[in-house]
C-alpha cells in the first residue's frame, strides 16, 4: 500500500483529528512511497530503529515518537542520529500517542483491559482514555499483583493492604498516575497505572485503594502491537513488533 493510504486509514480508524496531543500524530519522518513491511513498537529509540531496519521494514509504527511540545525542537544529538537513520534507510516513522491509548478495541487502555480480564464499564480521564470497571472475579490485592505479573513478565508496585478484596477497578497505562485522585472518586478498590509519583503513596494510604504501578512500558506494548495486526489482516502487508524492553 502507499504511504499517504496508510497514514489516511490509520487516521480515520484512531479518529486522530479528535485529540488535542502532545506531539504530531501520523507521519513525523516521510520514508518510501510503497509500504510493503511495517515493524512496530512503543518507542521509537535508537534500538527499535536498528532492529527495524535491518528487518527491512517500509515504515514503523510507534506509540512514543518525536517532537513532543514540551523539548527543544533542534534536530541535535541523540534526535539527530535517529532521524539521520531514518532517513538514510528512507524509513517512515509514524506515531499515534493519545489516539492510541483511547481507542475503544486497539487501544492500549483496551488492549490492557482485555489481557488482564477486567469488565470495563465506562470511560473518565483526559478526552476519555482511563477505563474502570470490574475484575471478572474479586480476588486480594496480593492475587491481582501475582496475577498482573505473570500477565505482563514484570513485578509491580503495589501500595495497599494485600489482603483487602479488589472488585472494582480503574486502569490507564503509560505514565497516568495523575489520574489517581479521579478514580479514587469513581469509588474503585484499585487504580493501575504505569508509573507512581511521590503522592500517590500518601493517597492510597489515606484513601484505602491501592495503587498499582505495571511499567510505562510494559503496559503500553499492547495497542501498537494490535494496530499492526489489524493492518495485516485489512491490507495483507507484513508486520513484526519488536519489544525493546524497558525497566521502567
Amino acid at each position: 500500500m502507499l504511504l499517504n493510504e496508510l497514514r489516511d486509514y490509520i487516521g480515520s480508524l484512531l479518529e486522530v483529528s479528535r485529540f488535542r496531543d502532545y506531539s504530531p500524530n501520523g507521519v513525523q519522518v516521510e520514508g518510501k512511497a510503497q509500504v510493503l513491511r511495517i515493524a512496530s513498537g512503543v518507542t521509537a529509540s535508537q534500538r527499535l530503529l536498528e532492529a527495524a531496519t535491518a528487518w527491512g521494514a517500509d515504515a514503523i509504527l510507534v506509540h512514543h515518537g518525536y517532537f513532543w511540545r514540551s523539548e527543544d525542537a533542534t534536530i541535535t544529538g541523540i534526535r539527530k542520529r535517529r532521524i539521520a537513520h531514518l532517513l538514510q534507510h528512507d524509513v517512515s516513522l509514524l506515531a499515534y500517542h493519545l489516539p492510541l491509548d483511547a481507542h475503544a478495541e486497539l487501544g492500549n487502555n483496551a488492549q490492557l483491559g482485555k489481557r488482564l480480564g477486567f469488565v470495563e464499564q465506562g470511560r473518565f480521564g483526559e478526552q476519555d482514555i482511563a477505563c474502570h470497571g470490574e475484575l471478572a472475579q474479586p480476588q486480594m490485592l496480593a492475587q491481582l499483583s501475582a496475577y498482573i505479573e505473570g500477565v505482563l513478565q514484570r513485578a509491580p508496585q503495589v501500595i495497599g493492604d494485600g489482603s483487602r478484596t479488589i472488585n472494582r477497578i480503574a486502569w490507564c497505562t503509560g505514565g497516568a498516575q495523575g489520574y489517581f485522585e479521579a478514580a479514587v472518586a469513581l469509588g474503585v478498590d484499585a487504580f493501575l497505572t504505569g508509573e507512581i509519583s511521590e503522592q500517590n503513596v500518601h493517597v492510597a494510604q489515606e484513601t484505602g485503594v491501592a495503587f498499582i504501578a505495571a511499567g510505562h512500558h510494559a503496559t503500553e506494548r499492547y495497542g501498537i502491537r494490535a494496530l499492526g495486526e489489524h493492518l495485516v489482516a485489512r491490507f495483507g502487508v507484513e508486520h513484526r513488533f519488536f519489544d525493546m524492553d524497558s525497566p521502567v
